[in-house]
């Protein structure tokens, strides 16, 4: 009687990694498409007064944000009765705000509003948002952050 050697074992079929290579990439692509095409919808922009101006009347009664710098001098009215004017050096429009911007609005500054335009020419404003500098410089030794509206010995 002979014994015969056991059969060798024949080795588990080899999978390819392409499977799973092919599924992260799907998923790194689903994720990029996903993240990209919401960045557009999350801008947000604002005209400049020439850009508004040149709108014509299709501009009138559109609710959009108007940005430029506060014309120095023409700041009139309570906070909750503003009206001033916005200007990109080339055109002017006349602003009217009854609510109240915050503490660092002045003339000469960056201002974006945003409302509509009326009919008159004249810009109605549910909201105003004053633009800074994004450079901050600290005070002198015993000085005040400028702008705060304090000033020492109140």
């Amino acid at each position: 009687m002979t014994v015969a050697a056991p059969p060798e074992p024949v080795p588990a079929p080899r999978r390819r990694p392409w499977g799973v290579l092919l599924l992260v990439g799907v998923a790194l692509a689903v994720i990029a498409y996903l993240a990209f095409s919401s960045v557009g919808s999350a801008l947000v922009y604002y005209l400049t007064p020439t850009e508004l101006l040149e709108r014509g009347d299709a501009a009138v009664g559109d609710t959009v944000r108007l940005g430029g710098q506060v014309e120095p001098g023409s700041v009139s009215g309570p906070a909750t009765d503003l009206t001033f004017v916005l200007t990109d050096g080339e055109s002017r429009i006349t602003v009217h705000s009854t609510v109240a911007p915050t503490r660092s609005f002045r003339e000469g500054s960056g201002a974006v509003v945003e409302g509509a335009l009326n009919a008159d020419g004249t810009f109605t404003a549910t909201q105003v948002i004053v633009k800074h500098d994004e450079n901050y410089e600290a005070p002198p030794p015993g000085g005040v952050p400028s702008g705060g509206g304090f000033e020492p010995g109140e």
